[in-house]
Parts: structure tokens; sequence; C-alpha cells
């Protein structure tokens, strides 16, 4: 069972950046796919990005050359790096482990990114 713990949301202006963080536990982390998700008030939770493995990413659309997902097998963390933040962008954001390009396991507590100027 991994426990993940998000931190690094806050209040950002349009165009601002973020650097989220998951740290995460268990033993056999470098061999785990990794994601973050978001959920804005109202709507479902979706994926923004994820991480296999291997190193290899991929993004929502919505997100594609803004934001960055990265990963440090030694220490056990996964990262977002935000840019051009746009309001569309406030949500709560999780990140989760990825199995068969589905989230698995339990959830962290989130952090909560809100963009407004």
């Amino acid at each position: 069972q991994v426990q993940l713990v998000e931190s690094g949301g806050g209040l950002v202006q349009p165009g601002g950046s973020l650097r989220l963080s998951c740290a995460a536990s268990g033993s056999f982390f470098s061999n785990y796919a990794m994601g973050w998700y978001r959920q804005a008030p109202g709507k479902q939770r979706d994926l923004v990005a994820g991480i296999r493995s291997g190193g290899s990413t991929n993004y929502a659309d919505s997100v594609k050359g803004r934001f960055t997902i990265s990963r440090d097998n030694a220490k056990k963390m996964v990262y977002l790096q935000m840019n051009s933040l746009k309001p569309e962008d406030t949500a709560v954001y999780y990140c989760v482990r990825v199995v068969g390009e589905k989230p698995f396991g339990s959830w962290g507590q989130g952090t909560r990114v809100t963009v407004s100027s």
C-alpha cells in the first residue's frame, strides 16, 4: 500500500507558476506508474498528467505545454511543475498510483490550487 502526501498548492495569479510535490511511501515506488489528478468544485476527478516507471509521460490536452510531471525515485517523490496557470486550473490536486491507466489504491489528502487575480 502506497501512502501519499501532496504539498505545494496555494493562491497564484493567472500566468503564474506553482510546483506541486507528492511524497510516497512503499518499497517498490520506482516500479509504479504515478499520476496527478485534479478535481474542481462540482466536477469529477480527472487525470492531469502521468509518468511511468521508465519516465515516459502523458498529459491532458488542457495542460500540454504548460505542465511538466517528473519523479525522483531515490526520494520517492513525484512533482508537477505548473506554468502559465489559468483560472480554470483551480482545483484540488491529488497524486495517486496508476495501474492500467486508472488510479489504483488510496488517495492522499490533496493540495488546493487557486488561480485568481
